[in-house]
């Protein structure tokens, strides 16, 4: 039976579709694995349960898009220089489109990986103080004394300066600062 299957589809198809299969089923491994070892860095790094998850959306999303690039390359939809090309212009007019959305993200990482603020530190920024309440990906919320909720980009607040009033311990230890 499965040799009439093979006779009915041709070699060249039979080629195609477990080419496409190993190809999604690797994606899909390394997605997995890949978000795993990321999520897990953002967790220590003392991110929110919606920063993970907005890292791993975004691993799915970059692996679909290179995932569906090797499916049409392999299939001759498009050639490699053409699938190329086309991932080169759509990575671009993403980019410069996301360009804030991505500064703050990557500021955020930053912010996160250096430890500058955590849930539950005091903080000053401009004419802002209070405790932050929650660091994600793009912004910072710190509550205010009057209980208003001030929504800082992490760019800007990357660029501080910042003052962290109850990060000392943590800070000095993390740098080893006397």
């Amino acid at each position: 039976m499965n040799s009439d299957l093979y006779l009915v589809l041709g070699s060249r198809d039979v080629y195609l579709a477990l080419g496409s299969l190993v190809i999604v089923v690797i994606t899909i491994v390394g997605t997995e694995i890949l978000g795993f070892i990321i999520a897990r860095a953002v967790r220590i790094a003392g991110a929110s349960r919606s920063v993970v998850h907005d890292v791993k959306e975004g691993v799915r999303i970059i692996a679909i898009l290179i995932a569906v690039s090797a499916i049409l390359t392999l299939t001759g939809l498009a050639s490699e220089f053409t699938a190329l090309t086309i991932s080169g212009v759509a990575g671009l007019a993403i980019s410069l489109a996301l360009q804030s959305t991505l500064t703050n993200i990557i500021s955020g990482i930053l912010l996160l990986n250096d430890g500058v603020v955590h849930v539950g530190d005091t903080v000053e920024y401009s004419s802002i103080k209070g405790t932050v309440v929650r660091v994600a990906l793009r912004n910072t919320w710190i509550k205010q004394e009057d209980g208003s909720i001030a929504v800082m980009s992490n760019s800007s607040l990357s660029a501080g300066p910042v003052v962290n009033r109850s990060a000392t311990d943590r800070i000095k230890k993390k740098y080893e600062l006397d």
